[in-house]
Formats: C-alpha cells, structure tokens, sequence
C-alpha cells in the first residue's frame, strides 16, 4: 500500500498578495510585497502597525448558503474559499466518486480568534445572556473542516491537526499519509488563518517577536537580512486537493506535481523559540528525503520556513546545512515567501507548498526580498530580491510551529 503514488490536481489560495492563486503566485513572482499600515482595526496603541491582510474579500459567493458565511469566523470564511478554489481547479465532480474516500484536513493554528474577541467583548457589555448561541463553533480550530465537508458531502476523513505554524504542512502531510495508507483516495488539505487582531497584535507584539518597522511596511518582513526585526503577521488560507494516483488518472485530471515526502520531528526545547543547533528540523528534512528516495543533491529548491527572526533563520540555516551537507551552500536554491506574504500562521505552509509547486511547473523560483545585508549566518544562497528562472523538478517546503513541532514537504515533477 505505501507504493501507492499521490499527486496534487487542485489549488486554491487567499494571500496578503492577492485573492486567487494566479494573483497570488504573479506577486511572488514579481517580488512584490503585501504588507501595508493595518486597515482593519485602529493600531493607535500597538507597538506594530503592519500586516499582510486580505482586502476587497466577500466570503457570500463561496457560501452554498450566503447566510452561513455570516455564522463562520473570518478563518473558515478564507477555508471554504479557498476550498472552494481548490476544487473547482482539481475539476473533480464529487458526484461521480465515493465520497467516503475523500477526506478533509484544513487546519488553523489560532482558530476563529475574531469570534471569541467579539462575543467576550458582548459578554463584559452586556452580559451572559447576550452571547451568541455559534460562539463555540465558529470559534473551534476544526470547524473549517467540518463545513467544507458539509459543503461538498465528503464522508471521508475528517479532521484536524493543529501545530501552530506547522499546522498545514501538518494536515497536508497526514493526508498524504492516509491515501498511501489505502484509507481514502483524495484529500482537500491545508491551513487558514485570521488573526490580524488585537490579541494577536498585543499577544506577539508583547513576546517581541513582531517587526515594528512601521514606516517602512513593505521593506518590514526581511528573513535572512541582517538588520531583521522580526516577522510581520500576514492572513489567508492555502489549501490543495491530493489525489491517489490513478484515481486522478480515472477522471482524466491534470496533475501539477507529485507529493512524494513527509518528514515530522519535535525540538523539545522551548515554548517558542527553535533549538539552535536545528537538529529537530534537519530530521524533518532528512525524513522527507528519505520517503521520497530522494539525496540532497536532487532538490533544486527549498522554500524555508524563514520568518524574519533573530533566532528563527539562523537556527533553520543550521538545519538546511545539516541536512544537506556541502550541497545546502553549493547549488541549493533558498527562499523565503514571507519576506512578500508576511509570516501566515496556521496557513503559511498551504501557501508556501502552493508556491513551490508553481516553481515546479514554471520553472522559477520566487526571490527573498528585502535582502539589503544578508546575515552572515545565513549564508545560503536566499534567491535575494529578484526571481531566477532555472528547472526545478524537486522542491521542499519546511514548516515550524510554537512548541517545536516541525514539518517538512517533498514534491517532484510528475513523471
């Protein structure tokens, strides 16, 4: 069962940089940023005044029924859309397959932060009484996945992982593994996240760990620079359908790349800071290679985890060297797509495993920007400020998360 293949026939995307995939994958492209001064709410009192948000969003159309965006949080809104995305790009009519055997696994690091903002906010105001009978769930992190199941009937696997900033690479991943298991045959899997807030502003901005460049918003999230301040909080969901191989041949869909490794470890150091030798992730990284009997030498790009922290790129540079030996500074390719995105949680790996799989299929890879000085620690080649045209036919996509729960993805060209 473990031969069986899976391969990736849909994607859908919501970025700071745009609305739909194309969008999306043109500003990772062109190198352009996506951050700005928060519009959503007043940043007066906040030390950070910058994210990556999701504008000119209207979750009616992707709703079966308008009125049931109204009783979703702003995460499972930018979840079922990209869902919804995802599936129309797969062309998969889920009348003509067993909904049994396709499953749901669209995770949020942080979950509906928004409804429990507002619904506490009624609470102190006016109230027990006045609290909204949906304040549990359209809070819950795996409520996304139970909707998009209930919007397309799939009766397949369903739930949710949540690691953090781990947590699509996580589901996407465990999905994978649940095809090669034989337990279903297609998987919509990924991650969204909304919690450009003020609990998300005060609770990062107040461990440090936000960059407060605040005059400068495009030029703010600047992974492997050495004058880094830290990440820039960005929004949205990216989310994929995978399919076993020859299920996807069945219906004759097109098929973008092939997810051929998974790699899981943990740091077991630090509630929020990465061991800094980055030994948990080069295991990761190792195990992926190894599922996809793959050297290091094969791998043309690495899309990193790199979120613009002191701590956080240094350690992941340690663990690519680790992990590739002489090769991590001699012909591997680099980057990191916060630098343009902003650092989106929960669903930064969906997003960053979409842009690899786009550096497969178009042969470019998205730049690093805002790289004035790079750090010599990181002395890697970062792909800096401008986007290289070269064949990429291995990629891998690391992803990290509070706790030390790390995720790596391996995906090919399809052959």
């Amino acid at each position: 069962m473990n031969e069986r293949r899976v391969v990736i026939t849909g994607m859908g995307c919501l970025s700071p940089l745009g609305n739909d995939l194309d969008t999306t994958w043109d500003g990772l492209k062109s190198g352009r940023s996506g951050i700005s001064r928060i519009t959503q709410l007043d940043t007066d009192s906040f030390d950070c005044k910058i994210a990556g948000e999701i504008k000119d969003f209207n979750a009616d159309g992707y709703f079966g029924v308008p009125k049931d965006a109204r009783r979703s949080d702003r995460y499972v809104q930018f979840a079922v859309a990209a869902s919804k995305m995802a599936m129309a790009d797969s062309g998969v009519d889920v009348s003509k397959i067993d909904p049994r055997r396709f499953g749901v696994m669209v995770g949020s690091g942080i979950g509906g932060l928004s409804t429990l903002e507002r619904e506490h906010s009624t609470f102190l105001n006016k109230g027990p009484k006045r609290v909204s009978p949906f304040t549990i769930p359209m809070m819950i992190s795996n409520i996304a996945t139970g909707i998009i199941s209930m919007e397309f009937g799939l009766l397949g696997p369903n739930m949710v992982i949540v690691t953090a900033c781990a947590t699509s690479n996580h589901n996407i991943g465990e999905a994978w593994r649940i095809i090669k298991f034989g337990d279903a045959d297609a998987f919509l899997c990924g991650g969204a996240e909304a919690a450009v807030l003020p609990m998300g502003l005060c609770g990062f901005g107040n461990m440090k760990a936000l960059s407060t460049r605040n005059n400068d918003p495009e030029g703010a999230s600047r992974p492997f620079d050495k004058n880094r301040d830290g990440f820039v909080m960005g929004e949205g969901a990216g989310v994929i359908v995978i399919e076993e191989l020859e299920h996807a041949r069945k219906r004759g869909a097109k098929i973008y790349a092939e997810l051929i490794g998974y790699g899981v470890s943990a740091d077991a150091y630090h509630l929020s800071a990465p061991s800094p030798d980055g030994s948990g992730p080069a295991y990761a990284i190792q195990m992926a290679l190894r599922h996809g009997k793959k050297n290091p030498e094969d791998v043309q790009y690495l899309n990193a985890h790199a979120t613009s922290t002191g701590l956080g790129d240094v350690a992941e540079t340690k663990a690519i060297k680790l992990a590739f030996g002489d090769y991590a500074k001699n012909g591997l390719m680099v980057s990191s797509t916060k630098s343009m995105t902003g650092h989106m949680l929960g669903a930064a790996g969906g997003i960053e495993l979409i842009a690899s799989v786009m550096a497969i299929k178009e042969g470019v890879i998205p730049p690093t920007i805002n790289v004035e000085e790079q750090d010599p620690e990181c002395d890697l080649d970062v792909v800096p400020n401008v986007a290289r045209e070269v064949p990429v036919k291995v990629a891998l996509s690391n992803s990290f998360g509070f706790g030390g729960h790390n995720a790596s993805l391996l995906v090919s060209r399809f052959e």
